[in-house]
């Protein structure tokens, strides 16, 4: 039986993600809903939901950024439950803290795991794409929801490398990437490979080019995020240095703090793709129809039509 506007599962959002609310909202067959948000001259929060919510809700939060944001959902979801929200899901198109998944150094906190545990407190569901995992077997290990999806961007922006490139050859900025390189190349038969680094701090690293064939050819660096952008362009560097016909980017998370896209611009980068898990101009694919099958998986497929 369709559920009436009472029961029918609602997505939530906040101001600033209204573009990307609406796209999932429409391949879903959600009704979306505002998050209002006000900031006091101290910087406190005050959050202002609907006033009456069904037993089925989805929070909308991509996580760049994520200080304040994880404050926000602590408000949020817990007055979620206050106003009839049974089950909550949080939409995360891009999760922060992932990458601390041990203690590198007596004493550091390990982020991923208390970022993980805390917004399992909160949530039944997650869905997100391409998080930063790499010791850990699976999301579920990060963040310890009933129920957690894992999506990828590498696909659908092989798909647009398959269209805007000839036999290009795909290749990762360092071993971490390869997860990414090897679903994007395999999809369309792409050769790939990936190069080795080893980084002198956040902002310094060394790259070493892979033993293939580059002279002549398209390449596209793909990995799930850009943030400084200098392993990048680095690798970029040296590609054209070994004789690539262009260099282009294909990321899922455009993070590109700073002046990174001035440093991809500089180091001789062409066209720079990424999806819309994070709002910016480099976006060419929208995740929407992703995150609405899984919408549909978690909600079951009556609740959100």
């Amino acid at each position: 039986m369709k559920p009436n506007a009472a029961t029918k599962p609602v997505l939530l959002y906040f101001e600033d993600e209204i573009a990307s609310a609406t796209r999932i909202g429409q391949c879903a067959g959600l009704d979306i809903q505002l998050i209002k948000r006000h900031r006091f001259p101290d910087g406190e929060l005050k959050l202002r939901l609907p006033a009456l919510l069904p037993p089925q809700v989805i929070i909308l939060r991509s996580l760049q950024q994520p200080n304040e944001k994880l404050v926000e959902l602590l408000l949020a979801a817990q007055t979620a439950r206050t106003l009839g929200a049974q089950h909550l899901t949080l939409v995360a198109p891009y999760l922060a803290y992932m990458r601390q998944d041990i203690a590198f150094e007596p004493g550091e906190a390990v982020s991923q795991r208390l970022v993980g545990n805390f917004l399992a407190t909160l949530f039944d569901a997650l869905i997100t794409v391409d998080p930063h995992l790499h010791r850990v077997a699976s999301l579920l290990e990060a963040v310890p929801v009933a129920q957690a999806i894992v999506l990828s961007g590498a696909p659908l922006l092989s798909d647009l490398i398959a269209a805007r490139r000839s036999k290009p050859l795909l290749l990762g900025p360092d071993a971490e990437s390869a997860q990414w390189v090897a679903v994007a190349a395999a999809r369309h038969g792409f050769d790939h490979a990936v190069c080795q680094k080893v980084r002198h701090g956040d902002h310094t690293v060394q790259l070493e080019l892979p033993d293939v064939a580059i002279s002549g050819r398209p390449v596209v660096l793909i990995d799930d995020v850009a943030s400084t952008g200098q392993t990048v362009a680095q690798a970029a560097h040296l590609l054209l240095a070994a004789g690539a016909a262009s260099v282009d980017v294909a990321v899922t998370h455009a993070l590109f703090a700073g002046d990174a896209l001035q440093v991809l611009q500089a180091a001789g980068v062409g066209e720079i793709w990424s999806t819309d898990c994070i709002t910016h101009a480099s976006n060419a694919i929208s995740m929407a129809a992703p995150i609405a099958d899984a919408l549909g998986e978690v909600l079951g497929r009556s609740a959100v039509k």
